[in-house]
């Protein structure tokens, strides 16, 4: 057994007792979500029978450093941009105790590390946004199917919100209580200068469509696509969006209109700069309605309430990693974490951000 953070659900066949090696990686201006966050340790160090960290790489040996003192029983090697060249990236991925790492980088830097790891034979998992782009998303994974044995290595893209219970549970309601009706998506909040989520440079000055709406939307829309499932998938787009503030270009609020598979519509309203506050998915159904909170979801039936408490909910990442390293061992991609489910999440904002752009044209959805 080698010291490490290593992934390992249930243990692969052909080695019941080993553990996976995972190498994150992590840049230290990535701020939500990231190795470097608070988040990552926990699920980490909850996943032990699965996980053992074995190495650390960032842009610099000073946040590497930083990182390991956060890690708990375990001295992990560390690497960096500015380590050498025995510490770089391709040395790591050359070593053959590391199978699998987890990519957690600003978005316009993640397509190279994903290829590199996937070439070398490592499963990855790597941060939402699945690309800047739908044609970057397109060619990368186009690349991946193309070039890697996608049955012996996997690349799965983390999108933590799919694996929070409650929005499981609010799934699982909604096809209980009849045909879809409409829905409201409402994500409110100002991002003041000086915010832990916005003093990072590419943050700042995004070089990428949609600034925080981008990085921080495809979290809601995995969400509210989990919830309505196939059958009132989102099917067209109609949005206006504006830059309420200087500081969160190139905008800062979506306000969109969404037609379903079924017929009815919903409305999703996301923004970053407004003095309004509080967040709300709720939809309803012929039967009744299903609103996920922050640590509950509340069902509404023929005049009855049910409140459903999650308070060990937390932030989904403890289960996406169980997740992904189960679907190691068992050579298979989980359902939930495909590069073409990250796809369809992307599309949805793109579509919005491409009809603010065109003054609230109508975009159909394809990728659903």
């Amino acid at each position: 057994m080698t010291i490490g953070i290593a992934v390992i659900g249930s243990a692969p066949r052909e080695q019941a007792s080993s553990s996976k090696k995972l190498i994150l990686y992590a840049s230290p201006s990535r701020a939500y979500p990231s190795c470097t966050d608070i988040k990552w340790q926990p699920g980490i160090k909850a996943n032990g029978d699965l996980f053992s960290l074995n190495a650390i790489y960032s842009r610099s040996l000073a946040s590497a450093q930083k990182l390991s003192k956060e890690v708990e029983s375990t001295t992990p090697d560390l690497y960096a941009e500015d380590a050498g060249s025995d510490k770089s990236y391709a040395k790591l991925l050359e070593r053959s105790d590391v199978e699998a790492v987890v990519i957690a980088l600003p978005i316009l830097a993640q397509p190279e590390f994903i290829k590199k790891a996937l070439s070398a034979g490592k499963h990855v998992l790597s941060e939402k946004p699945v690309a800047k782009d739908l044609a970057t998303a397109h060619e990368l994974i186009d690349w991946y199917h193309t070039n890697i044995d996608t049955k012996k290595t996997i690349w799965a893209v983390a999108e933590n919100f799919r694996y929070l219970g409650r929005f499981q549970y609010g799934a699982e309601q909604v096809k209980e209580l009849g045909d879809i009706l409409g829905f409201r998506l409402r994500m409110h909040a100002f991002v003041k200068p000086g915010a832990k989520y916005y003093e990072t440079e590419w943050r700042k000055t995004p070089e990428y469509q949609g600034g925080f709406l981008l990085d921080g939307g495809v979290h809601f829309i995995a969400a509210m696509r989990q919830l309505l499932g196939q059958e009132a998938k989102m099917s067209q787009v109609a949005a206006f969006t504006a830059q309420l503030q200087p500081h969160l270009p190139p905008i800062d609020t979506i306000n969109a209109t969404v037609k379903l598979a079924n017929g009815t519509s919903g409305t999703f309203s996301v923004s970053f700069g407004t003095t309004f506050s509080g967040a709300e998915y709720i939809v309803a159904c012929q039967n009744g309605t299903v609103d996920v909170g922050f640590d509950k979801t509340i069902v509404k039936k023929d005049g009855n309430e049910s409140t459903k408490d999650f308070p060990e909910d937390k932030n989904g990442v403890r289960q996406e990693l169980k997740a992904w390293g189960e679907s190691i061992a068992q050579g298979k991609a989980h359902p939930l974490q495909t590069p073409e489910e990250a796809l369809a999440d992307l599309e949805v904002l793109e579509a919005m951000i491409k009809s603010g752009e065109a003054d609230g044209k109508a975009i159909e959805l394809k990728l659903q």
